[in-house]
């Protein structure tokens, strides 16, 4: 029997099983077009918007370059100031590419032509002074990871610049190359690289989100020339720009440590950073333009003798100057660019409002149409979704259930009746995480208590619910934080994780009530194989990493899947015996310090065979997508 046949006696043997507690037919439909396989939920954190304004360079004048709803942003001017070049995902979110735009007489956007399109991540372009060639980031290499191109304005012949093999940096690092700037002379391009740097967490190595050490080098746009410019151990130095006479650079600079506070909402009006220049020749000759508080970076020569810069974060953001012979501007921006006169300046406004559920988002796989979905969906056998709602309508970190197109939802669990601290609640840090269906449907398994960083203060119990929401019961005693649960195909037997005093895998027989210990290791997130022979899981393997494992309930053939180096995790098993997972192993897709409002802020979907092998990147977006979930037609019109 073919597995697509055997998947839908699966279904169908369910479905008769639990008769039709949720579902009247015929079923809803998540509104995949004809002719697609289906549709691939998954969630993503980064902004939902981004609008591109214009402004004289004391902030009066405002006004956006375009009308209507686009997603806009980090904007560069041609040497004469008539045309803009910038990133939008204007063509599907989360697909970024370039374009480019003239200024009309009263500084309002026209004429926007597309330049450089594709399913890579196409970013921070910039024009030659000669107005010959683009410079900008792309992810497009084989190697997936960000690195230096050059589009030829009349050939339109594209070309790698960093991404060579006599460049190649070290393949077990960051590897990452960002925010490229022509000298004025048009000789020298110089941008900011983490690569040969190692993979680090934050919390000085005990955390598993990475932070990021950049140093600023210079190229030639023949290749040629390539040097490093100045580097500062347990730093990060990015944005570079030229001085107009083209003898300096100026570029941010701050702690290693610092870039995981610089895009987390608690820090990051907290920690500092100052706006730095060295001599171009030397490296050396070094000037710090700044001191004190202050989240400083974007800057820029507005003129020979004044430096502009951003203020993130904090009472003061918005604008700032060096010298202060112009007065700050605040305002909540990002990513300005002043014009080559210095009097106006161009800037994003980027908002988070959350997508709605079923939202549409840009798709890499013709034959799948992908749609957001809030957090742990889950898919029963009888093609009900149940997600934890951590992002999405008003029953936060609560367990909801709904058909897949987002219709008909219930809440079976109500988390703010749990007796959970609210605050923790409404930050995501306490609550009801990861539901898992029982295979009759009947059921709902899920953790109940304190996550992320609470767990080590917090404790957390396995609970189940009916799939009506009656019938609460505790599974486990609270003692311990335990829970993300995993149904046995069988129904019988639940796995989960416990993290603390004591860590690892317990599989727990529900029809004995006796517990027993699979594994004692820093794993979580385990997820029984529908044909009950695997348990798949993420391992932390070092103090700054996290890989996939698989291992027989019984508790032999252990096996780790995943070695890159950087974290991999969250991983589930597909409806055809793949492995979905999300994975940082091709790198930041920007300089980490120029995030908002993410724990990781880069990460992709892969997925591969159930032995490690076949590994294929799904997504290639700037932000960090996961928790993947196909619904294939069948289900869609079940």
């Amino acid at each position: 029997m073919s597995p697509d046949m055997q998947r839908r006696t699966f279904l169908a043997a369910g479905a008769a099983a639990a008769a039709a507690t949720f579902l009247s037919r015929p079923f809803a439909v998540a509104a995949a077009s004809p002719g697609k396989k289906g549709v691939l939920l998954m969630n993503r954190i980064g902004p939902s918007s981004a609008t591109l304004y214009i402004a004289d360079a004391d902030g009066s004048n405002e006004r956006k370059l375009w009308q209507g709803t686009t997603y806009d942003r980090h904007a560069s001017f041609s040497a004469d100031g008539r045309t803009l070049f910038f990133t939008s995902e204007r063509g599907g979110d989360g697909n970024s590419c370039l374009y480019q735009a003239g200024l009309n007489g009263s500084g309002q956007g026209v004429g926007v032509q597309a330049l450089v399109t594709g399913p890579a991540v196409d970013d921070g372009a910039v024009l030659s002074p000669d107005g010959s060639k683009l410079a900008f980031v792309s992810t497009r290499s084989a190697d997936h990871k960000a690195q230096i191109w050059l589009l030829d304005m009349q050939t339109r012949k594209l070309t790698t610049l960093t991404g060579t093999a006599a460049l190649a940096g070290d393949p077990g690092s960051p590897d990452g190359h960002f925010k490229p700037a022509w000298s004025p002379d048009g000789r020298w391009i110089a941008f900011s690289s983490d690569r040969d740097t190692a993979w680090r967490g934050h919390d000085d190595g005990h955390g598993w989100e990475h932070t990021q050490e950049l140093s600023i080098y210079v190229i030639r746009p023949d290749g040629t020339g390539f040097r490093r410019v100045a580097t500062k151990p347990g730093y990060c130095l990015g944005s570079p720009k030229w001085s107009p006479d083209g003898s300096r650079i100026v570029y941010y600079e701050i702690t290693t440590e610092g870039t995981w506070g610089a895009h987390r909402p608690e820090a990051i009006g907290v920690v500092e950073s100052q706006i730095v220049s060295v001599d171009v020749a030397t490296g050396t000759h070094r000037v710090e333009h700044t001191s004190g508080p202050h989240l400083k970076v974007a800057p820029q020569y507005v003129s020979a003798t004044e430096i502009g810069y951003l203020i993130k974060g904090g009472p003061d953001e918005g604008l700032a100057y060096v010298s202060g012979t112009r007065p700050p501007v605040k305002r909540s921006l990002r990513s300005p660019v002043w014009s080559p006169d210095g009097k106006s300046v161009v800037y994003e406004k980027v908002g988070f409002t959350t997508r709605a559920l079923d939202a549409p988002l840009y798709s890499w796989d013709p034959d799948w149409e992908c749609r957001f979905c809030d957090v742990f969906p889950v898919l029963s056998r009888q093609g009900r979704l149940a997600i934890t709602q951590k992002q999405t309508g008003s029953a936060r970190s609560s367990i909801v259930t709904m058909k897949p197109d987002g219709s008909d939802q219930k809440v079976v669990f109500d988390t703010s009746a749990s007796g959970l601290d609210p605050t923790l609640v409404a930050k995501g840090l306490a609550g009801a995480f990861r539901p898992a269906w029982s295979p009759d449907g009947q059921w709902l398994a899920f953790g109940l208590g304190g996550w992320f960083q609470e767990r080590a203060v917090l404790t957390a119990a396995v609970m189940r619910v009916r799939s009506d929401g009656s019938g609460l019961q505790a599974l486990t005693d609270n003692t311990t934080n335990a829970g993300f649960p995993s149904y046995s195909p069988d129904g019988n037997q639940l796995v989960y994780r416990v993290w603390g005093a004591a860590n690892g895998l317990r599989v727990l027989d529900l029809t004995t009530g006796a517990t027993r210990v699979l594994t004692t290791e820093s794993d979580n997130l385990p997820d029984w194989s529908p044909d009950g022979t695997l348990i798949l899981f993420t391992r932390k393997t070092s103090a700054t990493n996290f890989d996939v494992c698989t291992i027989r309930p019984g508790g032999s053939d252990l096996r780790t899947l995943t070695s890159s180096g950087a974290n991999d995790g969250h991983a589930v098993w597909n409806y055809d015996g793949r492995i979905l997972y999300n994975s940082g192993m091709y790198g930041f897709r920007e300089e980490a310090a120029l995030y908002d409002n993410t724990f990781q802020p880069y990460g992709q979907i892969f997925s591969m065979n159930a032995d490690g092998s076949g590994k294929k990147l799904l997504t290639d977006s700037q932000w960090e997508d996961s928790m993947p979930l196909y619904l294939t037609q069948d289900i869609l019109s079940f």
